[in-house]
C-alpha cells in the first residue's frame, strides 16, 4: 500500500514539474514531432487556431525558402540588416499579400528527404527567427532540437499503433494497407536517419519531450483539448 502511495505521488510530482515548463501567457513556441498516419500535422493545424497563433510545418518552411530565396547567406545578410529580420520579412510578406502561411503540400510529399547541410542550417534561421517574434506551433524540421534552449517552449511527441497509422494512411491517399505499409516504413526511416543526422539523437527518445501522446483511441479534438489541458 505505501509503495502505491508512493508511485502515485512520485508520478503526480513528475507531471505537477512538466506542467509548469510553459506559459501560454508569454511568447511560446510548441513544437510537435510526430509519426505518419498519427493525425500530428492535423493536431498541431488544430491546437494553433485554438490558440490564435500561426502553424508552420516542413512544407511551409520548404515554401519560404524556394518562393523568397531564403538561403543560409541571404538569412545572414538580413540579419545583419535588421536584429528582427523575420519580423521585417513578415511585415513585407503581409504588405505585399503574400499567403504563404496557408500553403500545403500533397499529401505524402516529404520535402526533408532531400535536405543538405545548408538547407538544414536555413530552416533553423527561419525557425528561431519565428520563434523571436511570434507564438507559435510548428510541426516536425527537428523542433524539439531546434528549440531545446528556448525559454518558453513544451515540445510533444505524437505516436499510434501501426495498424492505426496503416489505415489512416491508406484512407487518406487512396492506397492499399500494403501500400500504406511499405510507405509508412520508408518514411519512418527516412525521419530517424533525419533526426539522427542533424540532432545526434532518436526522434524516440522520450527524453527530448515533456508530452508523448497515443493518438489511438482518441480523436484530434479530444488529442488537442487534452495538450492545452497540459500547458494550462
Amino acid at each position: 500500500m505505501k509503495i502505491a502511495v508512493f508511485l502515485f505521488l512520485f508520478i503526480f510530482a513528475v507531471i505537477t514539474a512538466k506542467t509548469n515548463t510553459m506559459n501560454k501567457n508569454e511568447q511560446f513556441v510548441i513544437a510537435i514531432n510526430r509519426e505518419l498516419g498519427s493525425g500530428g500535422r492535423t493536431i498541431g493545424k488544430k491546437l494553433a487556431e485554438k490558440l490564435g497563433v500561426r502553424f508552420y510545418d516542413k512544407a511551409l518552411i520548404r515554401e519560404l525558402e524556394k518562393r523568397f530565396h531564403l538561403t543560409v547567406e541571404e538569412i545572414e545578410k538580413l540579419k545583419g540588416q535588421n536584429q528582427s529580420w523575420w519580423a521585417e520579412f513578415g511585415r513585407i510578406m503581409r504588405i505585399g499579400e503574400i499567403d504563404v502561411y496557408t500553403y500545403e503540400a500533397k499529401m505524402g510529399v516529404e520535402p526533408e528527404l532531400i535536405t543538405t547541410d545548408d538547407i538544414f542550417k536555413a530552416e533553423t534561421e527561419i525557425l528561431k527567427g519565428i520563434a523571436e517574434t511570434e507564438s507559435c506551433v510548428i510541426t516536425g524540421r527537428c523542433g524539439f532540437f531546434v528549440f531545446r534552449n528556448h525559454p518558453n517552449h513544451v515540445n510533444i511527441l505524437i505516436q499510434a499503433p501501426m495498424e492505426y497509422r496503416v489505415a489512416r494512411v491508406a484512407r487518406k491517399q487512396n492506397m492499399t494497407p500494403e501500400e500504406a505499409r511499405k510507405t509508412i516504413d520508408k518514411i519512418d526511416k527516412m525521419r530517424e536517419n533525419y533526426v539522427k543526422k542533424y540532432t545526434k539523437t532518436s526522434r524516440y527518445d522520450t527524453k527530448n519531450y515533456q508530452l508523448v501522446i497515443s493518438a489511438e483511441g482518441k480523436t484530434e479534438d479530444e488529442i488537442v483539448d487534452l495538450i492545452l489541458s497540459y500547458i494550462g
